[in-house]
């Protein structure tokens, strides 16, 4: 890992939660708080995130409606849903709907959240790479179909 603090958006409706999260991964990571879906978005909108843990039981929406609603708009952050319930179909649900990394119960492991948060970070930054160098690809490609395009007409 660089030098550089992983951005982490943590979404739960308990505020205690909220506070014990930030209490806990603030020295390691640059971590950012909402304690509603809607609220997440705002933050979402101006602050670009790399994992994004969100509770899935909360009021108004679930933290899997809010996954999967955020999810065109912001494909790139990795997700990891906590829930204090053993729901398998919210499991289900978080993976199909939400495009989950990883799924956890509450209440959290430090030790267990802080390995789940640096393998979500690898898998990023391993996206990122392949996003980079597909678009590199994409431009090789363009030039080579324009240079042999050249080549027919002449």
């Amino acid at each position: 890992m660089s030098d550089k603090k992983i951005d982490i958006l943590y979404v739960d409706d308990e505020e205690n939660n909220l506070v014990s999260f930030k209490a806990t991964f603030r020295l390691k990571y640059n971590v950012l708080i909402a304690s509603s879906a809607d609220a997440a978005i705002k933050i979402l909108e101006t602050k670009p995130v790399e994992i994004i843990i969100t509770d899935q039981r909360m009021p108004n929406m679930t933290g899997i409606e809010f996954l999967e609603k955020i999810i065109e708009k912001y494909p790139d952050p990795v997700r990891i849903l906590l829930t204090g319930y053993a729901d398998m179909n919210a499991v289900i649900d978080a993976v199909n709907k939400g495009k989950i990394f990883h799924y956890l119960s509450k209440p959290w492991s430090e030790q267990e959240l802080n390995e789940t948060i640096k393998k979500a970070f690898e898998v990023y930054q391993s996206n990122k790479e392949i996003k980079e160098m597909n678009s590199k690809l994409a431009v090789s490609n363009d030039q080579l179909e324009f240079l042999l395009r050249q080549k027919l007409l002449s």
